[in-house]
């Protein structure tokens, strides 16, 4: 808001922005239930909650304490919308989504009043609006013990370590919570003890996300006592909290009374020997669990051998990301074995680990029993011929037919004759909607002869819609063909052939 704006504002003479804010909040109590004027947000990307049931009854008014008179004329369903518009947002009963909506701290120090207003209020999102770091307390010093709110999402807020603090005063005032969301907080770090004395409170909690929120060791901890009273906790984010790595050593119960957990994340954690003990550990005692992210921890490479072999204790698994985790030899070997005992598993991503090139072998075997199997992920993982060669006898097989992604890029050691074999056998995926057969930056090729065999396979793909071949250099003939191709088949396949000749060919419609 300008200084003239100001100006003008106290004199009366105009309502800025929030003042409509404050009437908006405020009205939003009674807002009717009328799924034909609105649709739901589209913007609730970072949690797992779902959207308020639009077809709910509306909210029945508390007739014990009278309406004021500035509630009384609270503004009406248009005049919401409009403002809502303005946000780039739809009015959705009982939920508040102003996430990046570029809200000022003027907006904030107004709408801290005029939030303790709405008794109903089942979600609210401020995320990706800076100025609500530092003014955390006042925007939410207004919800009362026995809120009903059961999402509150702070994503990427700058949030201050005092801001951090708060949250953890606020918690126990938020007994229905199911949903928290502080990612992308690198200052609350040094607040945990008051956010995990506040988590105790929360025993409904089924989702807590604290990507990247500068957590260390001493967090581990802090939040290993928390977790003794959340038990009903299905999903749990620590991922990319580098300073994090070596708290789990002294915490080998951490995450065992999470019975009910689903999805764990703790890729980019800077994992040492001494935390994947102690997750080996926990790991048999996660039945549920659905979602396992790995990634990015390089020092699991020559320690986790029994981790991963106690995979096999997981029959729910669903996800397995373990790219860039420098596997080793044995260690392939033991995930390999435990990967046959994964009959739910749908992704599975290995990309970055290089002893995978010549020993494939050891994973195909296993690639047999996984009928579910949806995506599959082996980028720089220096294959060789031989490797995909064995791949291709799989996929003959049928073995792989429910495959929809399929990411071999960045495998320069394969020569041309291995690419024919692959591509003569590739029509069998039956489902497969996206093939990456990219070059890394740093190399550029000439395609082979099998080029035409993709070619040819890709017409008996109904469903495929990409095909990654950056860096690949098609011959004078072979852009020929693809120009037929073009004119002959469907036109919603997008070929990215990167910066050589994309231009040439652009994607038709």
């Amino acid at each position: 808001m300008s200084q003239t704006q100001k100006k003008n504002s106290s004199n009366g003479e105009t309502k800025p922005r929030t003042s409509f804010l404050n009437r908006f909040l405020r009205g939003s109590k009674f807002m009717s239930s009328k799924p034909e004027s609105r649709k739901e947000s589209n913007d609730l990307e970072t949690t797992d909650f779902q959207p308020c049931n639009e077809t709910q009854k509306t909210a029945t008014l508390d007739t014990a304490r009278p309406l004021t008179s500035e509630m009384e004329c609270g503004p009406s369903m248009e005049e919401k919308e409009q403002f809502l518009q303005k946000l780039g947002r739809t009015a959705v009963d009982k939920c508040l989504d102003l996430n990046n909506c570029r809200l000022t701290a003027a907006d904030l120090r107004e709408a801290g009043e005029a939030l303790g207003g709405i008794t109903d209020l089942r979600e609210l999102n401020l995320s990706w609006n800076s100025e609500v770091g530092g003014n955390l307390p006042l925007t939410l010093q207004k919800f009362q013990e026995g809120s009903k709110i059961q999402a509150l999402e702070l994503v990427g807020c700058d949030l201050t370590s005092e801001d951090g603090a708060f949250v953890g005063q606020l918690l126990p005032m938020m007994q229905n919570l199911e949903v928290l969301d502080l990612s992308l907080n690198r200052n609350i770090g040094a607040s945990m003890n008051s956010i995990s004395q506040g988590l105790r409170s929360t025993s409904n909690l089924k989702v807590l996300k604290l990507h990247s929120c500068g957590l260390s060791q001493e967090s581990v901890r802090l939040l290993d006592a928390a977790f003794r009273y959340l038990g009903g906790l299905k999903k749990l984010d620590l991922s990319c909290n580098r300073e994090l790595g070596g708290g789990f050593e002294d915490s080998s119960a951490l995450l065992a009374t999470l019975e009910h957990l689903e999805v764990l994340d703790l890729h980019q954690c800077s994992l040492t020997a001494n935390d994947v003990a102690s997750l080996t550990q926990v790991i048999p005692l996660l039945s549920s669990l659905q979602e396992l992210d790995l990634s990015a921890n390089k020092k699991m490479g020559s320690s986790s051998e029994n981790l991963l072999s106690r995979l096999r204790f997981l029959p729910a698994l669903k996800s397995l990301l373990i790219n860039s985790c420098a596997l080793e030899s044995e260690t392939f070997t033991a995930l390999a074995e435990a990967s046959a005992y994964l009959p739910a598993l749908k992704i599975f991503d290995l990309s970055w680990n290089k002893c995978i090139g010549g020993n494939l072998k050891l994973l195909l075997e296993t690639l047999k029993f996984l009928a579910s199997l949806r995506v599959l992920r082996l980028s720089s993982c220096g294959l060789v011929t031989e490797d995909v060669a064995l791949l291709a006898s799989v996929i003959h097989t049928g073995h792989l037919a429910k495959l929809q992604e399929l990411d071999l890029s960045y495998n320069d050691g394969i020569c041309d004759a291995g690419w024919a074999i692959f591509c003569q056998n590739v029509w069998f995926l039956k489902e497969l909607t996206e093939l990456d057969i990219s070059l890394r930056p740093s190399i550029s090729r000439d395609c082979g002869q099998w080029f035409g065999h993709l070619l040819n396979a890709i017409t008996k793909l109904s469903e495929i819609t990409e095909i990654g071949m950056r860096r690949w250099i098609l011959l004078p003939s072979q852009e020929e063909e693809l120009e037929h191709f073009y004119q002959d088949h469907r036109h919603n396949i997008h070929f990215d052939l990167g910066e050589f000749q994309e231009a040439d060919f652009p994607r038709l419609n």
